[in-house]
C-alpha cells in the first residue's frame, strides 16, 4: 500500500532535522533530480534562504516550512540582547527569496507570532522548533487529505469510462514540492493505492523542466504510468479526447479563485474550458491569501534569463552538463508564474473538501476568513 512517498523503496520526507544533530536541517536537493538524489545539509538562515532562492528547495508548501526551520536556525544564531531584531530581520530576508509564493510568508509570520511571546531564550529557541515541525506536520496531513478529497474526481471518470484515467498536470505539484503526499499528485497517488488505472501526461515545463525532471522522476519512484510531452502539446491531446482531468498546484490562490501558478497553467486552463474538460487546482489552506481579491494583485517572481538560456542534462557520458540553447547574446525573459481567473477554474481541492473557484464556495469551507 503507497502510504508515504518512497525513493528505491525507502521513505523519505522532502526536509527534516539530522538525527545526529537537531540544529541542521537536511534536505533533498532538487536542483540534481533526477540524475543524482542528494542529500543536503543546511546549517544557518542563510543557508536556508540561499537554498528557497536558489531552488534547491522548492514548491509553495516546502518552501513555507523550509521558512519555518529557518527561523528556528535563526533563533539558535540570534544573539540574546538583540534575539527579537534578528529573528524579524531573518523572517524579512526569508520572505524576500520567493514573492509569489504565500506559504512562505505565511510560515515566516507563524514563526514570528513567537517573538511576540514574553518567554525566555531558550523557551523562545523550543517553541521555534516546535512550530517548524509542526507546520511540517500539517503539511503532510494535509496534503494526505487533499489525495481523499480528490480521489473521489478519478474514481468517478474511472467508473463512467471504464477505462484509464488521463491526468494532465503542469509543473510539479507533487511530494517535492511539499513535505509528503503533495497536493496536486495527491489524488493520483490515492486513486494508483486503490488499484484505479490511471496515467499522467506530464507538461515539461519550462523554464527550469520541473514537470520532466521532478513529477516524472517522482511517479517513477512511485511506479505509476506517465509520459512526458512538450508544454504546448497538453491542447492538441484535448482536442483529441485523450485528457480527461486536468489538475495543477498553486502557489498562491485570491479569496476569490484567482490561481497563480507555474508560468503556462493559465494556457492549459484555456485549453481545458475550451475542451469541455475539468479543470482543478489542488491546494492546502496555507497556499489561500486572505488579504487578496484579485489575481491582478499578486506579485510575478521574474527569474534569471539563464535558466531560459540554459538547460543542464545528462551527456552520454554520463556527466551532468550545463549548456547553452539560445545565441549567446540573446534576451530572454523569465516569468516564474501566471495567473489562472476563477472563471477557466471547475473546483479548488483543499484538506476541507472540494469547492468552487467563487468567494462564497470558498468561504463556506473557511468560514473563519468570512
Amino acid at each position: 500500500m503507497l502510504n508515504k512517498m518512497d525513493v528505491n523503496g525507502k521513505h523519505y520526507r522532502t526536509i527534516w532535522l539530522k538525527k545526529e544533530d537537531k540544529q541542521i536541517v537536511q534536505i533533498i536537493d532538487q536542483r540534481f533530480l533526477p540524475h543524482e538524489f542528494l542529500i543536503e545539509d543546511l546549517k544557518s538562515s542563510d543557508d536556508v534562504a540561499k537554498a528557497i532562492k536558489e531552488m534547491h528547495v522548492r514548491g509553495a508548501g516546502l518552501i513555507g516550512v523550509a521558512a519555518a526551520y529557518g527561523m528556528y536556525l535563526a533563533s539558535l544564531e540570534a544573539p540574546k540582547d538583540n534575539f527579537n531584531s534578528y529573528l524579524i530581520k531573518t523572517g524579512e530576508k526569508l520572505k524576500s527569496t520567493r514573492p509569489t509564493a504565500i506559504n512562505l510568508a505565511w510560515a515566516v509570520n507563524r514563526q514570528l507570532e513567537n517573538v511576540k511571546q514574553r518567554y525566555s531564550h531558550e523557551e523562545q529557541k523550543k517553541n521555534s522548533l516546535k512550530i517548524a515541525e509542526k507546520i511540517a506536520d500539517e503539511d503532510a496531513e494535509n496534503c494526505k487529505i487533499i489525495g481523499e478529497s480528490g480521489f473521489g474526481l478519478i474514481e468517478k471518470i474511472n467508473k463512467k469510462k471504464k477505462r484509464t484515467v488521463n491526468i494532465l498536470t503542469h509543473c510539479n505539484a507533487g511530494w517535492l514540492a511539499f513535505v509528503d503526499y503533495g497536493s496536486a499528485l495527491s489524488p493520483v497517488y490515492k486513486a494508483f493505492e486503490k488499484k484505479i488505472p490511471v496515467h499522467v501526461w506530464v507538461d515539461i515545463t519550462s523554464p527550469w523542466n520541473q514537470g520532466a525532471k521532478l513529477t516524472a522522476w517522482e511517479l517513477e519512484q512511485q511506479g505509476i504510468p506517465y509520459t512526458v510531452i512538450a508544454d504546448n502539446t497538453g491542447g492538441h491531446l484535448m482536442q483529441k479526447g485523450l485528457v480527461d482531468l486536468v489538475i495543477v498546484g498553486a502557489d498562491r490562490v485570491t479569496r476569490t479563485g484567482d490561481v497563480a501558478n507555474k508560468i503556462g497553467t493559465y494556457l492549459k486552463a484555456l485549453s481545458a474550458k475550451d475542451n469541455h474538460i475539468p479543470f482543478y487546482v489542488a491546494l492546502p489552506s496555507s497556499t489561500f491569501d486572505w488579504n487578496m481579491r484579485k489575481g491582478k494583485e499578486i506579485p510575478i517572481e521574474e527569474r534569471e534569463s539563464e535558466e531560459v538560456k540554459y538547460a543542464i542534462g545528462k551527456t552520454e557520458d554520463g556527466s551532468i552538463k550545463k549548456v547553452l540553447l539560445t545565441p549567446e547574446k540573446s534576451n530572454a525573459l523569465n516569468y516564474g508564474f501566471d495567473i489562472t481567473p476563477s472563471r477557466l477554474i471547475t473546483g479548488i481541492i483543499t484538506e476541507k473538501g472540494i469547492c468552487k473557484a467563487r468567494e462564497k464556495s470558498i468561504l463556506n469551507l473557511f468560514p473563519e476568513y468570512k
